[in-house]
């Protein structure tokens, strides 16, 4: 198992500055965002020289690219929206494929307009399960002419709120491109230590095998997002289960500061 960090924990446009920042803070991996690299996060397009760019960067920090953010709004209430989102996912699914980069992660979205992270009452109406579904469809297409998987993450504020929504929707898609990004604090809102532990244990057992990556983000009792190891949620506890489970690929942290980041980074590594 590797310990990962968001690439966006640190300040910088450069690819090369911030790579370095992920490696001196002690992790050997990261999810990549492409304002990283002085681009939008969901850019209309990236030059050859900027992959290149980001090629180098790695390969002189010694850091891996785990994965690449291609986050839209796939239940967002306007379809040219969303057709603009899925058209900006294609050319990050693209770059993920030029750089190597086994996986894009997606957020399955809101019928918030404002926010793709923020809850709308109208998440749970099938109408949005089905907007959701039909650009999943559109995106699995463009992740299979690339050769890259797509992880979903569970989230409270989304359309798939829990390890069975991401299974329901994988076995709709029937595409084993479809992968699931497993966060604890990310499966429920309020919760105790007895409580959120047992949550996580049953979803690392629902998603067993089809976990591409696990991240590390705790939560207070009182729903409050935090670094990893200060809240409710027992990361000996989750750590161990993923491994029985059979996952050894990237456990990322991020919602942490770069001053932050070191120390998480020794905690993550006494557990794994």
């Amino acid at each position: 198992m590797q310990i990962g960090v968001f690439a966006k924990t640190f300040p910088g446009s450069e690819p090369a500055g911030v790579l370095a920042a992920v490696r001196d803070a002690g992790f050997a991996v990261t999810q990549f965002n492409l304002a990283c690299a002085g681009l939008p996060s969901m850019p209309d397009a990236v030059q050859k020289d900027a992959v290149d760019a980001i090629a180098a960067a790695s390969n002189a920090c010694g850091v891996a690219l785990a994965a690449l953010s291609g986050t839209y709004n796939m239940a967002h209430p306007v379809r040219a929206v969303r057709d603009d989102g899925l058209r900006r996912l294609g050319v990050v699914i693209k770059t993920a494929a030029d750089l190597s980069v086994p996986l894009v992660t997606l957020c399955t979205g809101t019928r918030n307009a404002d926010d793709q992270w923020a809850y709308h009452p109208d998440n749970s109406e099938p109408s949005a399960w089905d907007d959701m579904a039909g650009e999943m469809e559109k995106a699995l297409q463009l992740a299979e002419r690339h050769g890259v998987d797509l992880g979903i993450e569970p989230e409270q504020a989304n359309i798939v709120t829990s390890a069975s929504d991401a299974m329901r929707l994988i076995a709709e898609m029937g595409s084993t491109r479809l992968r699931v990004v497993l966060d604890p604090a990310n499966l429920f809102e309020r919760a105790s230590p007895a409580e959120a532990r047992a949550i996580v244990a049953a979803a690392v057992e629902r998603t067993a095998g089809h976990v591409a990556m696990a991240h590390a983000k705790d939560r207070f009792a009182d729903g409050r997002f935090t670094t990893a190891g200060r809240g409710v949620v027992d990361f000996a506890d989750f750590v161990a289960r993923l491994k029985a489970s059979g996952f050894d690929g990237p456990l990322v942290t991020h919602g942490l500061s770069a001053e932050e980041a070191p120390s998480v980074a020794r905690f993550l590594k006494g557990l794994v």
